[in-house]
């Protein structure tokens, strides 16, 4: 009997420690000299790659990206142009902010931008202080105001399931709820160059604070119930520029920690008791710059893998 449950034990924690990052993907792109759009699986192995544009003004784009339904991938590679590449690595759709509607002599960059279900591409155009619906002719579709008060120098922005738009502002630091007339009806100041934040499943939101090195909960209500800061307890882990996040389906959360230096990982998924159950560090392929990724899970794996497997034949 014991060794029927010592052997039990041993498959069950073999099964719990294959659960965190197996049957996984990442779409990622890098910046700070790298400039690579790539997809890889959970042990950092390159499956498809896309060299970009180098550097603009300093710094290349890639402050978002998307994996597609149909397989493309969303992206930037320079502050003013969105554009939609298949894994063939054709260019389906581009979109330049720097000219199109009404922006040509403006001051505008983009770091942030998603596909609604209806084809439509959202774009937040910071600088000039928009969220724009572009259909796929390049058509101003509809147009949300930011808020003043430096709301308009935005980083990620995520759709909410409520219609709404949850929009980081690098200065002053806040977080901005906008309903889809650009009301704003919540509202959460970090203080810091804020960079990424999404809502979880239990109402709450979760937020990378960019250069405040960390990760924070708050609640509806404005109090922060969950936090990790400067470093990982019980881990080697320093927190960097704290960028992307997601939340998975067994309810953990994956962290982007960027320009942490050469050792610490650019990616890694916590459990709500501060547990590291994965990481994804990959100094030779995204170097001290990688800002955006998507980690891809379930079902979405084995099209993903089927379409890159397509290409080689």
């Amino acid at each position: 009997m014991k060794k029927l449950l010592l052997s039990g034990l041993v498959f069950a924690l073999t099964i719990l420690s294959l659960s965190a990052g197996e049957d996984r993907l990442v779409v990622l792109g890098a910046s700070y000299g790298k400039n690579v759009l790539a997809i890889c699986d959970s042990e950092g192995n390159v499956l498809w790659r896309h060299e970009t544009a180098g550097p603009e003004k300093g710094h290349a784009g890639h402050h978002d990206v998307h994996l597609l339904p149909d397989g493309n991938i969303l992206f930037h590679d320079s502050w003013t142009r969105t554009q939609e590449i298949t894994l063939d690595k054709e260019i389906a759709w581009s979109y330049d902010s720097a000219t199109a509607n009404g922006n040509e002599g403006r001051k505008v960059d983009v770091h942030a931008f998603a596909r609604l279900p209806s084809g439509e591409t959202v774009i937040v155009e910071s600088g000039v202080g928009r969220i724009i619906h572009v259909d796929r002719d390049g058509t101003l579709v509809k147009t949300v105001p930011l808020g003043e008060g430096g709301r308009r120098k935005t980083r990620l922005m995520r759709l909410l399931d409520n219609g709404h738009y949850l929009v980081c502002a690098e200065r002053p630091g806040v977080v901005t709820e906008y309903d889809p007339e650009g009301t704003i009806v919540w509202e959460y100041e970090t203080g810091t160059r804020v960079y990424g934040a999404i809502r979880l499943a239990n109402g709450n939101t979760m937020i990378c604070t960019g250069s405040g090195n960390s990760v924070i909960e708050v609640t509806p209500g404005g109090e922060v119930v969950w936090m990790i800061e400067k470093t990982v307890p019980g881990t080697g882990i320093q927190l960097g520029w704290m960028t992307t996040l997601q939340e998975l389906e067994n309810g953990n959360v994956v962290v982007g920690n960027c320009h942490a230096g050469e050792g610490q990982p650019q990616i890694f998924e916590i459990t709500r008791d501060k547990k590291v159950v994965w990481q994804f560090d990959e100094w030779d392929l995204v170097g001290n710059g990688l800002a955006c990724w998507q980690i891809i899970e379930g079902e979405e794996v084995a099209l993903l893998r089927e379409r890159l497997a397509a290409l080689e034949n």
